[in-house]
């Protein structure tokens, strides 16, 4: 089983990059990143970590990292499928979340 992230998710993951970049750094908003992702490659051998989030749109889950981000994301034949990465707490709405 592969993880895959989708093109909304990478767009997140950019925008949290050039945010952290901007208040602390190149390499501490790298590390950042890295750890995110690190974080998400783990859902390959534990597809089930997160939590249903079929409240918000059915098929999601959800998986905490670090306290500040959550990892929405939802499985397929293919295996995981990253397509949301969220920081602190951010208001979304269920139309956010392709399927």
């Amino acid at each position: 089983m592969s993880v895959r992230i989708v093109e909304t998710a990478l767009a997140d993951l950019e925008a949290l990059h050039d945010y952290i970049l901007d208040q602390s750094g190149a390499a501490r908003a790298w590390a950042y990143v890295s750890r995110i992702r690190a974080h998400c490659e783990k859902l390959q051998d534990f597809l089930y970590r997160g939590r249903a989030a079929d409240d918000i749109s059915p098929g999601l889950r959800t998986l905490i990292f670090e306290r500040r981000v959550t990892i929405f994301y939802r499985l397929d034949d293919m295996g995981v499928r990253i397509v949301r990465i969220i920081y602190a707490g951010r208001d979304y709405s269920e139309d956010e979340f392709p399927d």
